[in-house]
């Protein structure tokens, strides 16, 4: 008998497995596909030797996780590429605006405005990473009490109220707007503003990376770690039903609530089960991949240097977007996220041609085609943009699904981080990874702190798991024989 048993493997499920096995303990990883990674995978969608990550492409909060920090990734493949601009946002006549990692080059270029955003980022920046660990996890007593009552004062706002507030000028609101639409949440929602700042941040601690050769790299690091700890991975093994796991003292689902609730609700109370089905997912993206003959040909040429553009102009227009894809519409001029992989790492497209991603948000579900919508929001800032397009890959919301099982509707995110879920998903307890029994947990993205490339959500679950175990007996009948009492 295991002692652990976990259902995915995507950044959490690897994550979680690999602390456990750095516990000593014995734990094997189940993957239902041939091959690992969940979000962190790596293919030629459109051309041979063009290489797409198929969703999570940019790693901010990768590089800056509080837990992958302290593994030893580089010794097992993992090389982090990055640029000297994190992020741009271009604007119509008139310069990009660019999320450097100084503070005062970035700060430099916001005119009126200078001043106020160095004063808003400063108090932060002598211990970015104290008050990172204290805002990436569970609902807690942070650390850093003081640091963090002061970001949270702001950040609990909307990310429209405190933009409009704090700033005088478009330049840095349609930066930090381009940082908030990363929730996927209107912009008039509470504690987008943080999600502004969070984003932000992360840009003057540490240049926003990708993986050298795909995103995968990080799954492929993560799980050759595990191996190298004890740990086993099984690829080919689906889970329907509790019948389909080996033996094991607890389990790990690193699944969507729903998943959860179909595989494991035998042994799950009802009132716990009604509460996962009225988990909200949000909205889902539309993804566009591209091989091209060169650059994205960018009015500001600066723009080309960055990781990641936020194309959708102003404020005002981003938050329209936003708020018209909570509505159940599609907007003309969406917010359109796009990584520039191949500028900074070569190895992703032959030799003088290049990749290019992007998406936009969408109504869960959305089977709407929307490269036409895509394709002229970025022609917008980079004329020429569609000449240079040898073949596209698209991706809708079922498509996503059908990737990724976690993904329902569409929602990368592993579900709405609004005010009600953002510290309590999947469902109100104490312990969020834990679940009425405690043999069962849940350590994916719909647990704190929600979605991105950061292991965090499966290190929490890890630790509720070991300390469940500890008050297990060693031998335990298999979890499809047990039945509720």
């Amino acid at each position: 008998m295991d002692d652990a048993i976990v259902v995915g493997s995507g950044p959490n499920g690897l994550a979680a497995a690999v602390e456990l096995a750095r516990s000593g303990l014995s734990v094997r990883v189940l993957e239902a596909r041939d091959t690992i990674g969940g979000g962190l995978r790596t293919a030629e969608l459109t051309l041979p030797g063009f290489l797409h990550d198929v969703c999570s492409g940019c790693h901010p909060t990768g590089i800056l996780s509080p837990y992958l920090r302290t593994l030893p990734l580089d010794r097992h493949g993992l090389k982090w590429l990055h640029s000297s601009i994190s992020a741009a946002h271009p604007l119509d006549d008139q310069p990009a605006v660019l999320l450097r990692r100084s503070l005062e080059e970035t700060a430099r270029e916001l005119g009126e405005d200078a001043r106020r955003y160095e004063k808003m980022f400063r108090p932060f920046l002598d211990d970015p990473h104290g008050l990172l660990a204290d805002l990436m996890g569970p609902l807690r007593i942070p650390k850093h009490p003081i640091r963090m009552a002061r970001f949270g004062l702001a950040g609990l706002f909307p990310a429209t109220t405190l933009l409009r507030g704090g700033f005088r000028g478009e330049r840095a609101r349609a930066l930090l707007a381009g940082c908030a639409a990363h929730s996927i949440l209107p912009l008039e929602s509470l504690l987008t503003g943080a999600v502004a700042m969070i984003f932000a941040l992360t840009g003057h601690v540490a240049d926003w990376p990708v993986a050298s050769g795909g995103s995968r790299a990080i799954g492929d690091a993560l799980a050759s770690y595990l191996t190298e700890l004890g740990g086993r991975i099984e690829t080919s093994r689906p889970v329907h039903s509790l019948a389909d796991l080996p033996p094991a003292r607890v389990v790990l689902f690193d699944t969507s609530p729903a998943q959860l609730a179909r595989i494991a609700g035998s042994i799950l109370p009802d009132d716990y089960l009604r509460r996962l089905d009225r988990y909200v997912y949000g909205p889902g993206v539309f993804k566009l991949d591209w091989a091209l003959a060169g650059s994205i040909p960018w009015r500001d040429a600066r723009v080309r240097e960055a990781s990641t553009v936020h194309v959708g102009g102003t404020l005002d227009e981003i938050a329209a977007a936003e708020r018209a894809v909570w509505r159940g519409e599609h907007p003309e001029r969406p917010f359109v996220m796009v990584v520039q992989q191949s500028e900074l790492d070569p190895s992703r497209a032959p030799a003088g041609k290049h990749t290019g991603y992007a998406y936009c948000h969408v109504p869960p579900g959305s089977d709407v085609d929307l490269t036409d919508v895509v394709e002229r929001q970025i022609e917008r800032f980079a004329p020429g943009f569609r000449d240079l397009i040898l073949a596209r890959h698209v991706m809708r919301t079922r498509d996503l699904e059908a990737e990724n099982a976690n993904y329902v509707g569409g929602a990368i995110t592993g579900g709405a981080a609004d005010v009600t879920q953002f510290f309590t998903r999947p469902v109100t307890r104490l312990d969020p990874y834990a679940t009425p029994n405690p043999r069962v947990l849940l350590c994916s993205a719909s647990t704190p702190p929600g979605g991105g490339v950061h292991g965090m959500c499966g290190y929490f679950a890890a630790r509720s798991a070991l300390a469940k175990l500890r008050r297990l007996p060693s031998r335990l009948e298999p979890l499809h024989e047990v039945r509720l009492r």
